[in-house]
């Protein structure tokens, strides 16, 4: 097995998911590879809002390590790996499908069995690893799910290619027309990389948001109008500005009580409704059958990342024509990780994108 470092087969810092919602930054074993795998150090990872539902709602069972908008060095490599070498700067996807199932013919990628089998782990049960100092990437993953990072371009930057992948995804099967007038629905990272995509595809984006501060930022990143959905009048601006309709599309990126309802007031006849942060099996919505049926709009799901785009989702953060490094508003160690987890719960005005870093422990 090529490595860059002889103190490989020793221990690593990990925050290892405890349960009841706890973190515990450990020691455990750097996890071996196999043939057709690689060793990453992880240099940068981002808290994900799917990792705070699995650590705040216990979805799974612990012993669990988070964490998978990576990016890091390749620092050892399993026999017979010839496509990366020794030093490469990487991001790794942590789900890659088959490719030739029944979901996999309909590029469904998400419902594949392979997909959902996670292909990234930093020890215990697979669960993205990120969260720790270094990551062990399996075979399928090394031959089709890894992107080299460019010079110049950041870790943190980097790490931001996985969850643009999913935006990107979104905006490609919602397909909105040059000249539509689109809602979304809240600003966090996620609204904010929907507002800047949208707005590059010729889309007059209209924003919500409870904070100022995103809504601010919702404007300068391409939005023509930001509101506080908390005034209850969202419905009545979008209509005032679509000569009475509604908007043609709605991206609910929050998930809060009413907010589908918002969606489908501030909509026309005919609009497309994507639910993209209803990712809770305990989530109900509550609407009119003849809101959706009567007044033909579509209401439809789209999760996790799509193989098809992953070369572009790359350019697209590499090359910086969607800015989301200006996302990020903090940076941790990985001996943070809680308050990191924390404040992501419950951001504040300065907080988007939080980072953890693991190889500083201070």
């Amino acid at each position: 097995m090529p490595t860059a470092d002889s103190k490989l087969n020793g221990n690593m810092m990990a925050a290892v998911y405890t349960g009841n919602g706890q973190l515990q930054v450990q020691s455990v074993p750097v996890p071996p590879i196999g043939r057709g795998e690689m060793l990453v150090r992880v240099e940068a990872c981002g808290i994900c809002h799917t990792d705070l539902k699995k650590v705040e709602h216990d979805l799974l069972p612990p012993p669990r390590i988070y964490g998978h908008e990576s990016a890091g060095v390749v620092v050892a490599l399993g026999e017979g790996v010839t496509k990366y070498k020794l030093g490469d700067r990487v991001i790794a996807f942590h789900h890659i499908p088959c490719s030739n199932c029944f979901y996999c013919e309909r590029k469904l990628y998400a419902q594949c069995e392979t997909y959902k089998r996670v292909g990234i782990t930093a020890g215990f049960e697979p669960a993205g690893g990120g969260f720790s100092q270094y990551i062990r990437i399996m075979d399928w993953i090394v031959e089709r799910g890894v992107e080299v990072i460019p010079e110049g371009v950041s870790f943190e930057v980097a790490s931001l290619v996985e969850p643009v992948n999913t935006c990107l995804k979104a905006v490609v099967e919602a397909a909105p027309r040059k000249g539509d007038v689109v809602l979304v629905q809240g600003q966090g990272p996620i609204g904010l990389t929907f507002t800047m995509m949208l707005k590059r595809n010729g889309v007059t984006v209209v924003a919500t948001d409870a904070m100022p501060e995103r809504r601010a930022l919702a404007l300068r990143f391409g939005a023509v109008e930001a509101w506080d959905p908390r005034a209850g009048d969202v419905a009545q601006k979008c209509k005032a500005m679509t000569a009475g309709r509604g908007v043609d599309q709605v991206f609910v990126a929050a998930s809060v009580r009413g907010i589908v309802g918002e969606a489908i007031a501030s909509s026309r006849p005919g609009a497309k409704i994507l639910l993209f942060a209803q990712t809770s099996d305990t989530e109900r919505i509550e609407m009119s059958g003849a809101d959706i049926c009567k007044l033909e709009r579509t209401l439809f799901g789209c999760y996790s990342a799509s193989v098809d785009l992953q070369a572009e989702s790359a350019r697209l953060v590499f090359s910086g024509e969607i800015p989301v490094g200006e996302l990020v508003t903090h940076r941790l160690p990985l001996t943070e990780i809680g308050q990191g987890i924390e404040l992501a719960l419950h951001p504040d005005a300065k907080s988007l994108k939080i980072m953890v870093q693991p190889q500083r422990l201070s």
